[in-house]
């Protein structure tokens, strides 16, 4: 009965993930009206669970025991590193923020670290940090200089009708088609921010110890169960979070909205399947749709006038309130007795 709790709260963090996940894969589509906003909660789980499945293992490894040692994951404190990241996203989508669950997990699995003195920093301050910083820096400055010196000059020579192109089958099967790969990216790095605490909850129920073949088949199992979840929360919570992604920051074409939702996966999957690295997805494809922004509106209008300061904040926040929940609530537990 006690394991029961840890899943539940986990299938809860995957259902928000769903929502929050589903506006750095189909905003584009979307903000570009090339699907019905119906499709996007069955094409999202598909995909999401296709990628955990092909390559989620690197960073369940990651997150099942190179922050927190595995050994120290038991059910009281799983629970409480999953519910900590489970209310940071809450909180956000309902301020129909996407954010960065990764980064919550990660701080979530820092607090509890820290109050137990264990935290193992050699992946974090080499790998995953300076990736957090350098990702969105090198997505934003892609999409600028593509959209600033590429595509408003062939726009303004007026060699292609971008509103035939806009109609055009080809660009809405590609971009459709990338909004499907960057779910599939998602699922090799998201999913296992809750199916990675719980893979180490399992594998010190049964025994089992990370370094065993065995492990991975618990992590592959959790990554099974976690992922359907996914569309749950896109079905649930998805549009909301993502019409503030797609439309109140910038209205953007067939080929901006393709070109986003390529290099955003492309870089995920570099971080997922090089280094295991939990990366922040959503503020990848934010990025690169401010940057389209700023090229066509300015930057003042962008930085004032849109989602961008709300986006700021409460990515600042959330996982600053993940890493102080999972603190407390750790030295709670602690206090009473029950991570003994």
């Amino acid at each position: 009965m006690l394991l029961l709790i840890p899943v539940l709260i986990g299938l809860f963090l995957a259902v928000n993930m769903g929502a929050s996940g589903t506006a750095p894969s189909f905003a584009a589509p979307l903000g570009a009206n090339l699907i019905r906003r119906e499709s996007v909660p069955g094409l999202f789980g598909l995909f999401v669970l296709l990628g955990a499945v092909v390559a989620g293992h690197k960073v369940v490894r990651t997150l099942s025991g190179e922050i927190l040692p595995a050994s120290a994951m038991q059910a009281a404190l799983v629970s409480i590193i999953l519910l900590a990241v489970a209310l940071s996203l809450f909180f956000a989508n309902l301020l129909r923020v996407p954010q960065s669950t990764s980064q919550s997990t990660v701080l979530a699995l820092v607090g509890c670290a820290v109050y137990l003195d264990n935290l193992q920093t050699n992946k974090l301050f080499t790998w995953i940090i300076p990736t957090w910083f350098a990702y969105p820096l090198v997505a934003f400055a892609i999409t600028y200089l593509f959209a600033r010196f590429f595509y408003r000059p062939l726009k303004k020579s007026e060699r292609i009708n971008f509103d035939q192109v806009a109609v055009h089958p080809i660009w809405k099967y590609l971009t459709v088609a990338s909004s499907c790969y960057v779910a599939f990216s998602i699922g090799s790095n998201n999913v296992a921010n809750a199916a990675g605490p719980l893979s180490s909850l399992f594998s010190n129920v049964f025994q089992i110890p990370p370094g065993d073949p065995d492990f991975t088949l618990i992590g592959l199992a959790a990554l099974i169960v976690v992922a359907p979840w996914f569309g749950i929360g896109s079905s649930l919570m998805g549009e909301r979070v993502t019409r503030t992604t797609s439309q109140e920051i910038v209205l953007f074409g067939p080929l901006g909205a393709t070109f986003i939702s390529t290099l955003t996966a492309t870089l995920l999957l570099l971080a997922s399947l090089t280094r295991g690295i939990p990366t922040s997805l959503v503020q990848l494809n934010t990025a690169c749709i401010i940057a389209i922004g700023m090229v066509k509106a300015g930057f003042k209008q962008t930085a004032t006038e849109t989602a961008v300061p709300r986006l700021l904040a409460v990515w600042a926040a959330a996982p600053v309130f993940a890493f102080a929940c999972a603190y407390g609530l750790t030295a709670l537990a602690d206090g009473l007795g029950w991570l003994r």
